[in-house]
């Protein structure tokens, strides 16, 4: 497992989950739960937007509070909320175009 990612400031969280906000969710956990495909999916979704949004299914064994700290910490991002079975992750990728990127407030 890497090193975890420095935490963000209550600022930062709140310019995130602004953009979470109108974001379509790209990531849905069903009745298997978080499995390596599943965190795959949320790795390669990461690396191309930086911010994603995970629905926890009707039929997904896992607590939710349990889900998203799991999947935090397997896909080396940040937790920026939790608000009912929605995950807003934040993964900040280097490599993507200064347009494509999300700046972070100071």
């Amino acid at each position: 497992m890497k090193n975890k990612p420095a935490p963000l400031s209550g600022k930062q969280k709140k310019y995130l989950r602004s953009l979470g906000h109108h974001l379509p969710q790209s990531v849905i956990v069903g009745r298997e739960g978080i499995s390596d495909n599943l965190i795959q999916s949320c790795k390669q979704g990461l690396e191309a937007h930086e911010l994603i949004k995970v629905k926890l299914g009707q039929n997904c064994p896992a607590n939710k509070k349990d889900a998203a700290q799991e999947l935090a910490a397997r896909t080396d991002s940040h937790l920026v909320q939790l608000i009912g079975k929605t995950i807003l992750l934040y993964k900040p990728n280097r490599k993507l175009a200064k347009d494509k990127a999300i700046s972070l407030p100071g």
